[in-house]
């Protein structure tokens, strides 16, 4: 299982020559902050949580240039104490980002589970929410992950299994994980 240390390491040897990029811990909430003319972009994690740091790159991930070039790329934050309506709309946002989150759970030998990131619902039932990350994970198996989830996912895989088969791994997670 890979620690939060390994993962700043891993994320430095794959991202940090090419996209100007760190992966920082120890921060009180996460942060993303664009490269300026003085610094790197920095993807901030919370303390030296590993799936903190996980649910951060997913969102880099993601991003696209654009969106790269804005704090917390752009998106609003909502407080963690959202209605239900507002619960629906973050969990549309947060399908495709928890979907590679969860396979660079997979690939660093980290158990993965959604977030649904709300203690204003403490009995909120996050299964149909659960099943659009699966679907949503079951479509890059099929079609491809966004590229640096790839290339970062592929990265913590062979650090921890060198012999494995990338697809082959990602397709028997699923298939354990969906039984």
């Amino acid at each position: 299982m890979a620690s939060a240390t390994q993962l700043v390491a891993a994320f430095r040897a794959c991202f940090y020559s090419s996209f100007n990029t760190h992966l920082i811990g120890g921060a009180d909430e996460p942060l993303y902050t664009p490269a300026s003319d003085h610094a790197p972009a920095t993807i901030f994690f919370r303390y030296d949580y590993p799936s903190s740091a996980l649910h951060e790159v997913s969102h880099w991930c993601i991003a696209g240039h654009d969106r790269r070039l804005l704090e917390d790329y752009g998106y609003w934050y909502e407080s963690d104490a959202r209605d239900l309506q507002t619960q629906k709309v973050f969990e549309q946002v947060e399908v495709k980002p928890q979907a590679v989150e969860c396979v660079l759970h997979w690939a660093a030998g980290l158990p993965f589970r959604v977030s649904v990131d709300n203690l204003a619902l403490p009995d909120y039932d996050a299964t149909h929410f659960e099943q659009a990350v699966m679907t949503q994970v079951g479509s890059y198996i099929d079609s491809g992950l966004p590229k640096r989830a790839e290339i970062f996912s592929r990265y913590l895989l062979a650090q921890r299994c060198p012999n494995a088969l990338f697809d082959e791994f990602l397709k028997r997670q699923y298939e354990d994980h969906c039984r």
